[in-house]
């Protein structure tokens, strides 16, 4: 299990978001809350977490809405869906949206607590122990800090390196600025700068220079995503 874990609970409830939250908290997790759909959804694309707690049944946004639309964004942060509806057929529309896990109320804490730490483990165990990437034919080594195209050796500089490790390492999600900033940066604020786009704009000209397939796209609104096509 990792040292730190972050999570985000989108509960309407006051008072089992209170409590869930303390829970959380005492239990080692860093636990976020939104108690809206719309504020739920903001903080889940716009901030990095290990695992997404979402209530079924939400004012402004209902919480299968918020998995159906991260997912078509490309979050592909685990999510585990709370629900009054525990039927089968519920349970069945919950995981079609893009949900991971599906608990029915009502629960224990110490099962929901066990669930997000399953989690957690299924999305640390995916990508972050790989030691080389691929995105169609663009390779990246962190051993031997080499990148690839074609064949073709590219040149970058160690920022330059590490904002593609990271992009390539969640590949097919969009990566918000916030994200950057806290991974390749180190910041955690908004230096109100635009010391991302620039080394975006120099990273997209050494890795596309001369190819006809793009590969970084710009996700307007929202982020950055590295992408193969089919």
């Amino acid at each position: 299990m990792k040292e730190f874990m972050k999570i985000l609970l989108i509960e309407d409830d006051r008072e089992a978001s209170t409590y869930l939250v303390k829970a959380f908290r005492e239990s080692g997790i860093a636990a976020d809350h939104a108690a809206d759909g719309d504020t739920g959804f903001h903080m889940a694309s716009e901030n990095t977490y290990d695992v997404l707690v979402i209530d079924r049944m939400l004012p402004k946004r209902d919480g299968l809405s918020i998995v159906s639309e991260l997912r078509r964004l490309g979050n592909e942060t685990p999510v585990l869906i709370l629900s009054a509806l525990g039927q089968v057929d519920d349970r069945v529309t919950g995981l079609r949206a893009g949900g991971d896990d599906y608990l029915p109320k009502p629960y224990a804490f110490s099962e929901l607590h066990a669930r997000v730490e399953v989690l957690a483990r299924r999305k640390v165990g995916t990508r972050e122990s790989e030691t080389s990437y691929r995105v169609g034919d663009l390779e990246l080594d962190r051993l031997s800090h080499e990148v690839r195209r074609g064949g073709r050796d590219i040149t970058l500089q160690p920022r330059e390196f590490r904002l593609l490790e990271y992009l390539m390492r969640n590949a097919g999600q969009v990566v918000t600025r916030t994200m950057l900033l806290e991974h390749v940066w180190d910041y955690h604020f908004d230096p109100q700068t635009n010391v991302i786009d620039v080394h975006i704009s120099r990273l997209r000209s050494k890795i596309e220079k001369d190819f006809d397939q793009p590969l970084l796209r710009t996700v307007r609104g929202a982020g950055y995503m590295i992408k193969a096509d089919s």
